[in-house]
Formats: C-alpha cells, sequence, structure tokens
C-alpha cells in the first residue's frame, strides 16, 4: 500500500513512502541543509495529502497503533502545514477512549524486547529498533533487572511500560520504570497517554 509511483531525474522509480529521497526534482535548490530538509517535510506532506484514504491510515498507523486515531487523522486531511498534522495529531489522540489508547501501547515492543510486537507493523517495528538503541550498550544486570521492572508494570496496570525511548538510556528507563510502579492506573495511563504522544510526533516528523 506504500509504494508509491515517483519521477525522478526522468526516471520512474517506486519508493516507499518514507524512503522518498531527499532530493528535490526539477527544482535547482541552493540553501544550507535545515532549508533542503523542511522542503523534504514540505513534499512529503503534499503526498500524504493526496494518499487514498485506506493508505493514509496505513501510514499513520506506523506513527500510532491505535486503528481510531489514524482513521480521524487520514479523514482530517488536507494538512496545510505541518504545525497542523502535530495539532490535529494531539488533539484526536486526547479525545480517544481509553481502549484506544491501550490498542496503541500494544502496537510497542517491551523496552529491551528484541521482537516486534505482534499487531506491530513492518516500518514501525524497525522504527523501535532505532528508538531503543540505548538498549544495545545495557550491562546485563540492567537488562535483567529492566525485564523484570516491565513484568512487575504489566502485571500491575495490564498494558506494557510506555516510554519515549529515544536519546533515553537502559539505565534512565530503568529507574524511570521502577519510579512509575508505585503510581495509581489513572496516573500511569495519563503518562503513558503522554509518552506515546511523544512517540508519535516524533514518528510524524520522519
Amino acid at each position: 500500500l506504500r509504494r508509491i509511483a515517483l519521477e525522478i531525474n526522468g526516471k520512474k522509480e517506486i519508493r516507499s513512502f518514507f524512503e522518498i529521497p531527499i532530493s528535490v526534482p526539477f527544482v535547482n535548490f541552493v540553501g544550507n541543509k535545515e532549508d533542503l530538509q523542511g522542503i523534504q517535510i514540505y513534499k512529503k506532506l503534499a503526498l500524504l495529502n493526496e494518499l487514498p484514504a485506506d493508505e493514509a491510515e496505513f501510514v499513520f498507523r506506523d506513527c500510532c497503533g491505535s486503528v481510531e486515531w489514524a482513521r480521524q487523522m487520514a479523514e482530517s486531511r488536507p494538512f496545510a502545514m505541518i504545525e497542523n498534522l502535530f495539532r490535529r495529531a494531539d488533539e484526536i489522540w486526547f479525545s480517544l477512549s481509553t481502549a484506544d489508547r491501550l490498542e496503541a501501547f500494544a502496537s510497542h515492543p517491551k523496552i529491551g524486547s528484541k521482537k516486534p510486537a505482534p499487531i506491530q507493523q513492518v516500518r514501525a517495528a524497525s522504527w523501535s529498533v532505532d528508538e531503543q538503541s540505548g538498549m544495545e550498550t545495557a550491562e546485563m544486570d540492567v537488562s535483567e533487572r529492566l525485564a523484570e521492572a516491565n513484568s512487575l508494570y504489566e502485571a500491575k496496570f495490564g498494558f506494557i511500560f510506555i516510554v519515549c525511548a529515544s536519546g533515553r538510556s537502559a539505565e534512565e528507563m530503568l529507574v524511570m520504570c521502577q519510579r512509575r510502579l508505585g503510581n495509581s492506573l489513572e496516573t500511569e495511563l495519563n503518562i503513558a497517554a503522554d509518552e506515546q504522544r511523544k512517540i508519535t510526533e516524533i514518528r510524524l516528523g520522519k
């Protein structure tokens, strides 16, 4: 669903939506890297606006595993600016039911797990690996303690420990998980929802 035909340098190529090259066809661009990245973001936004609804929903589900969130995001197009995309993403997310949020949580692998979540899409699974890169340098003791904390967390709250792992070390995430074990279910649902919001925003910007 996410394969798109593009004309690049006069040649037709089939690319994944998220693998559109940085080069901007038919434009002689002179500027810095940040300007070029900005153009690239808006080129992807324009393509997202033009996708059929089912394909757009598929793309959005890579960013957040809630089917309802993805459906409403697809229906909310077109987005004139990236800020509109982020704002609408937050509005929809915080309007969802607990069941919809739990569905999104379930689309993530456990922190430290080598396997993707059962309902996770391929692109999202790849992003999860990158986001959890802090686990790659974790000491065995830290990994084992985090696995234990993960199990205690899931047993207490009924869903996995959700944290925006980008840029975080294994030790930092262990401390966060242990600290959050003392929270109430209501508090944890709210914290996990905000962590999911952070994850979604990062992925929407890819």
